[in-house]
């Protein structure tokens, strides 16, 4: 075999591996823990011998999903600490891993179950990850935008807090306002009462008067009293809960 035939074939391989392991992070949130490895084969259009090969169990393929899934997170904190101020660096990053993490339950789950957890590769992903998070709150200590009586376990436990929150919420636009408010109870009195912008990848949380039924940004009004709603859709949904189902029927 020659050198350019061994390369072409370990290219195939680090492709085959890329496809399972983006097949089975799908599998594991769509349908959980026990769907079988010949399904995930199929769905990333190998082999069952391909998956066997780069992973002999379902439990070290669940592994490398989660690892990769970490490691998603480490290199995104780099990119929001390389990209904006420590703060909006911070809160824009947290916000994402709440978003990211989203509809990933059945791994969790395994976590918190199986006593053989965590293995070798996914500790030392974990300490990459909570090495991050560690340098993103510092960071944003310093500047004086984070209270700085928390720590970055406190953080971490917030956060899953905010995914549950999430989950939980019936709609998410509902969902986001609560992670948000949530999130808002790390910021420094002091930054608190400048009223900062709370930028992130995916909105602004900031002074401006939004709709107390979906967290919806609204028009300021120059006259008048402020507006509680977006609109007549929200305005009757908030008028039912209030009545309650009691006083609907």
């Amino acid at each position: 075999m020659t050198a350019a035939t061994e390369d072409v074939g370990r290219a195939d391989a680090r492709r085959n591996r890329t496809k399972v392991l983006a097949a089975a992070s799908r599998a594991f949130d769509e349908h959980g823990l026990d769907v079988s490895l010949g399904a995930i084969a199929r769905q990333a259009g190998v082999g069952a011998g391909t998956v066997y090969r780069h992973f002999p169990s379902k439990e070290i393929l669940l592994e490398a999903v989660l690892v990769q899934q970490i490691d998603n997170r480490v290199d995104a904190a780099r990119r929001w600490a390389a990209r904006t101020d420590p703060v909006a660096a911070f809160f824009g990053f947290l916000l994402e891993v709440v978003d990211t993490s989203h509809g990933r339950k059945h791994a969790c789950e395994a976590l918190t179950t199986e006593t053989s957890w965590p293995r070798p590769s996914l500790a030392a992903s974990a300490r990459r990850f909570r090495q991050a998070l560690d340098e993103l709150l510092r960071a944003a200590q310093r500047a004086g935008g984070v209270r700085t009586d928390v720590s970055a376990d406190d953080v971490a436990a917030l956060t899953v807090g905010c995914v549950t929150t999430w989950a939980a919420h019936r709609d998410r636009n509902g969902g986001t306002r609560m992670v948000r408010l949530t999130l808002e109870s790390l910021r420094s009195p002091v930054s608190v009462t400048e009223g900062r912008v709370f930028r992130d990848g995916y909105g602004t949380l900031d002074a401006v008067p939004r709709c107390e039924e979906c967290g919806a940004r609204l028009d300021a009004r120059s006259t008048g009293r402020p507006a509680r709603y977006c609109g007549a859709t929200c305005r009757q949904r908030a008028h039912r809960r209030r009545l309650g189902p009691a006083t609907i029927s």
